[in-house]
């Protein structure tokens, strides 16, 4: 489990590529340094498991799935990435509940300044649009951040400006790839909700037609 509040920006160091999956090593002295194998971290908001550390690299391993729906395979050599250690239980919740499982991707369609705070505008698709609300949480490459507006197929969201300084957020420009983890509270409760309706035989005309 995670919060959102990236810990560190790390950079990818190697990447050995299989034929769907994918092993990273990246640098970062702040994460390794009470590291264990087999630790959760948070790689752009992706949870991934330490196999291996050194002084300050740790590696990863990507499964085809999570290739498949995150912005990881777009990954190079050099390339910065948010990172967060897993939420110790002594510890400060300063976000939301992440679980570091991605919904999938959105692309960036535009970023402006309004005074002190940076807009960014996201397109998502329908099917992640049903768990996000105005004044929600989302992850957004791992920072939990707060929507500011939402659309059938855009979400807005606002960044302080040292949530722009020391995130990966700052760097990226319109039209590219980020990863999207919706509100956890919400998709359990849509989910249950669904399965109540199609189970029920409670619909919502029948709420109408009793004055609902």
């Amino acid at each position: 489990m995670f919060t959102g509040i990236v810990e560190d920006i790390g950079k990818v160091k190697a990447i050995k590529n299989g034929l769907r999956s994918m092993q990273l090593t990246i640098e970062s002295k702040k994460v390794v340094e009470d590291i264990h194998l087999g630790d959760s971290i948070a790689v752009n908001g992706i949870c991934l498991t330490a196999n291996a550390y050194s002084n300050n690299t740790f590696t990863v391993d990507v499964m085809p799935e999570t290739v498949k729906a995150t912005n990881i395979q777009s990954l190079q050599i050099g390339h910065k990435v948010n990172l967060e250690r897993a939420m110790p239980s002594t510890g400060r919740f300063g976000g939301h509940f992440v679980s570091g499982h991605i919904d999938g991707t959105g692309v960036i369609l535009r970023k402006r300044n309004i005074e002190n705070a940076v807009y960014i505008d996201i397109g998502i698709s329908e099917e992640m649009n049903q768990y996000c609300m105005l004044k929600g949480s989302v992850a957004i490459d791992g920072i939990s951040l707060t929507i500011f507006d939402i659309q059938p197929k855009k979400l807005t969201v606002s960044l302080i400006p040292h949530t722009y300084q020391e995130t990966i957020l700052g760097d990226k420009r319109e039209q590219d790839l980020v990863n999207i983890e919706t509100d956890l509270l919400s998709k359990y409760v849509i989910n249950h909700l669904n399965r109540t309706q199609k189970e029920s035989s409670i619909t919502m005309d029948f709420l109408k037609l009793n004055g609902f």
